[in-house]
């Protein structure tokens, strides 16, 4: 039983890194859209280099910030969830031993196990460990390595201000004439990138994910430019 255990413990540690990975790409993809989406719909109102550094780095902060404190509230009230779920069955174990045995037992044997065998796979994990036993095969839980709000509200920051960075660097950097190609150009290439690296974390084909990033992208900065264009016409 011990190889099976380690192998599944591998596997679940990839999924984690794998869904971390996945979420850094998406958070990354946010960054780049709506940074870009503020930015070229300011330059089409004026093509002041102040006043587009200055709504791209609000729109970096309040978007990272706002990120990070989305993920935090989401993954702390998962964590809460996790500690509860293990408190309950704590209680279970040391309430009913024999039922919360017999209940492992059959969840064993509902993965492929021959009932004996199950049995005495049971009986050993519980003696080893019965809480971790339970944790992992009832909750798909790791007692061990319950999620952390700080390190997903980080992540989220950190991922989101990279790719918020892509557009606000393409618009206020090159010469005025240039700064709008430079954009539309650095952020759809960027997408064709998130949109590809999302589609193989997921094991998923490339085409469409891409596809539908490079649309979303263009349709954000061109109805903001459309908007920041009729703006400046009018002297808003």
């Amino acid at each position: 039983m011990t190889e099976p255990a380690h192998g599944e413990a591998h596997g679940e540690r990839l999924g984690a890194r794998l869904n971390w990975l996945r979420a850094a790409v998406l958070g990354a993809n946010d960054g780049i859209v709506s940074t870009a989406g503020l930015v070229v719909g300011v330059a089409g109102a004026t093509d002041s280099r102040a006043a587009l550094l200055t709504a791209g780095l609000a729109g970096l902060l309040a978007g990272s910030m706002s990120m990070a404190a989305g993920e935090y509230v989401s993954v702390s009230t998962q964590r809460d969830s996790e500690r509860a779920a293990l408190a309950l069955e704590r209680r279970e174990l040391r309430e009913s031993p024999e039922a919360e045995l017999d209940e492992l037992t059959r969840m064993l044997a509902d993965r492929g196990l021959s009932r004996d065998v199950a049995r005495e796979a049971a009986e050993q994990l519980t003696e080893r460990d019965a809480l971790r036993a339970h944790a992992r095969v009832e909750l798909g839980i790791d007692p061990d390595q319950l999620t952390n709000p700080w390190h997903a509200a980080w992540a989220s920051f950190l991922a989101f201000t990279v790719g918020a960075l892509l557009p606000l660097l393409a618009i206020v950097l090159p010469p005025a004439d240039w700064r709008l190609g430079v954009t539309v150009g650095s952020v759809l290439s960027a997408l064709i990138l998130t949109g590809w690296s999302s589609a193989r974390l997921g094991a998923a084909g490339p085409g469409r994910a891409v596809a539908r990033n490079l649309a979303g992208g263009a349709l954000a900065m061109g109805v903001t430019y459309a908007a920041g264009t009729l703006l400046g016409a009018v002297g808003v």
